[in-house]
């Protein structure tokens, strides 16, 4: 395989921190003056509002009927969103209580069982092998000890 020139190792210089990053390091009170900012001119439209809803012959009454109706409009979503929250939960009740429980019931009984197998293999299966490998094990060891030339 034919090798590349081997160029000279250089620094490879620093990448630049995303914009957000900057913003956040650079400037961290930017920031604070934004939110300064956006909550004068909050402030500043609301005083302006007040200041021309007091004047005489401002339409107030026409401003409340409109903010009566879309206080009423909220209500109506708000109810609707309840509603469709407890219908919600309602259905993950039922979830919880016919099929997660039988499945739960059925696998603590499969467990149970699984439980009482091993039990019984170990009992009956593992400990006699075990102790027929001990006996012949100990019988091999006898063996060569007693034959001649044994180790």
């Amino acid at each position: 395989m034919a090798e590349l020139p081997h160029e000279p190792t250089q620094e490879t210089p620093a990448l630049p921190t995303p914009a957000g990053d900057a913003v956040k390091s650079a400037h961290p009170q930017l920031k604070i003056w934004l939110f300064v900012l956006i909550a004068l001119v909050i402030i500043g439209g609301l005083v302006a509002a007040t200041v021309y809803l007091l004047q005489p012959g401002s339409p107030t009454d026409k401003i409340r009927d409109i903010f009566i109706i879309f206080m009423a409009l909220e209500s109506i979503v708000i109810g609707v969103a309840l509603v469709i929250l407890m219908v919600q939960l309602a259905v993950l009740i039922n979830l919880l209580q016919n099929e997660i429980k039988p499945i739960l019931n059925s696998t603590n009984e499969t467990v149970n069982t699984l439980r009482g197998t091993v039990t019984f293999l170990g009992d009956n299966l593992a400990e006699p092998v075990i102790k027929l490998n001990q006996y012949m094990a100990g019988f091999k060891k006898l063996l060569d000890l007693l034959r001649p030339g044994g180790k």
